[in-house]
């Protein structure tokens, strides 16, 4: 099962992470993005430690696409370094898989 991965990045505004979102399953590299938030991330920047609002996508998607995605996201994404991580299932519902496979670039 490690083929399918889901693809994380974090982003200031919903609207730029609806328009992630909905870029990557309009070009067939996801078959669905969940935005989650607004979250609340932690971290260091330049010698400081920021804290910000942001909203989580989630993309459920191939390995093999994982570079489209990742070049995908940059294009769109205002982040000097977005957070761009693929994380890989383990298992799943062999319809939910087969629903995927359907739906992402062949």
């Amino acid at each position: 099962m490690s083929q399918y991965i889901q693809v994380v990045t974090t982003i200031a505004r919903r609207e730029e992470a609806d328009r992630i979102a909905r870029s990557l399953v309009e070009q067939g590299l996801a078959a669905c993005v969940q935005v989650l938030g607004p979250i609340t991330s932690t971290y260091r920047w330049r010698g400081k430690i920021e804290m910000d609002e942001e909203w989580q996508c989630w993309a459920k998607s191939r390995l093999d696409l994982f570079e489209r995605i990742e070049e995908a996201i940059r294009r769109l994404h205002p982040y000097e370094v977005p957070e761009i991580l693929a994380v890989p299932v383990v298992a799943g519902s062999h319809r939910y898989l087969a629903w995927l496979d359907g739906e992402v670039a062949g």
